[in-house]
Protein backbone atom coordinates (compact mmCIF):
# COMPACT_ATOMS: atom_id res chain seq x y z
CA UNK A 1 0.00 0.00 0.00
CA UNK A 2 1.25 3.70 -0.34
CA UNK A 3 0.12 6.73 0.30
CA UNK A 4 1.18 9.80 -1.48
CA UNK A 5 1.42 13.35 0.41
CA UNK A 6 2.04 15.31 -2.87
CA UNK A 7 -0.95 17.91 -2.71
CA UNK A 8 -2.17 17.04 0.81
CA UNK A 9 -1.70 20.37 3.24
CA UNK A 10 0.49 20.35 5.81
CA UNK A 11 -2.39 20.98 8.31
CA UNK A 12 -4.28 17.57 7.20
CA UNK A 13 -1.17 15.37 7.15
CA UNK A 14 -0.95 14.21 10.62
CA UNK A 15 -4.33 12.49 10.80
CA UNK A 16 -4.32 11.37 6.87
CA UNK A 17 -0.95 9.30 8.11
CA UNK A 18 -2.51 8.03 10.94
CA UNK A 19 -5.40 7.17 9.65
CA UNK A 20 -3.21 5.09 6.70
CA UNK A 21 -1.27 3.29 8.79
CA UNK A 22 -4.21 2.03 11.22
CA UNK A 23 -6.29 1.40 8.68
CA UNK A 24 -3.93 -0.55 6.18
CA UNK A 25 -1.78 -1.74 9.28
CA UNK A 26 -2.44 -5.60 8.46
CA UNK A 27 -1.18 -4.49 5.00
CA UNK A 28 2.87 -3.80 5.97
CA UNK A 29 4.90 -3.01 4.20
CA UNK A 30 3.32 0.80 3.77
CA UNK A 31 5.02 2.94 1.66
CA UNK A 32 4.59 6.93 2.20
CA UNK A 33 6.48 9.50 -0.48
CA UNK A 34 6.51 12.73 1.54
CA UNK A 35 8.13 14.70 -1.13
CA UNK A 36 11.37 17.35 -0.68
CA UNK A 37 9.36 19.07 2.24
CA UNK A 38 11.14 18.78 5.37
CA UNK A 39 8.20 19.72 7.30
CA UNK A 40 5.99 16.76 5.52
CA UNK A 41 8.99 14.60 6.38
CA UNK A 42 8.95 15.66 10.09
CA UNK A 43 5.10 15.35 10.63
CA UNK A 44 5.13 11.57 9.16
CA UNK A 45 7.82 11.06 11.50
CA UNK A 46 6.38 12.43 14.80
CA UNK A 47 3.17 10.36 13.72
CA UNK A 48 5.12 7.10 13.12
CA UNK A 49 6.73 7.40 16.42
CA UNK A 50 3.78 8.29 18.31
CA UNK A 51 2.04 5.01 16.88
CA UNK A 52 5.26 3.33 17.44
CA UNK A 53 5.78 1.57 14.36
CA UNK A 54 9.19 0.42 13.11
CA UNK A 55 10.34 2.32 9.62
CA UNK A 56 13.18 2.78 7.08
CA UNK A 57 13.69 5.62 5.44
CA UNK A 58 14.67 4.85 1.75
CA UNK A 59 17.59 5.67 0.34
CA UNK A 60 15.38 8.43 -2.15
CA UNK A 61 15.11 11.49 -0.10
CA UNK A 62 11.52 12.11 0.93
CA UNK A 63 10.55 7.60 1.16
CA UNK A 64 9.68 6.51 4.41
CA UNK A 65 8.22 2.76 4.61
CA UNK A 66 6.53 1.35 7.64
CA UNK A 67 7.50 -2.20 8.13
CA UNK A 68 5.72 -3.22 11.80
CA UNK A 69 2.77 -1.40 13.28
Amino acid sequence: MKLDLHGVRHAEADLTVENFILVNQTNVPLTIVCGNSNIMIDIVNKVIERIGCEHTVMDRYGIIVVRKV
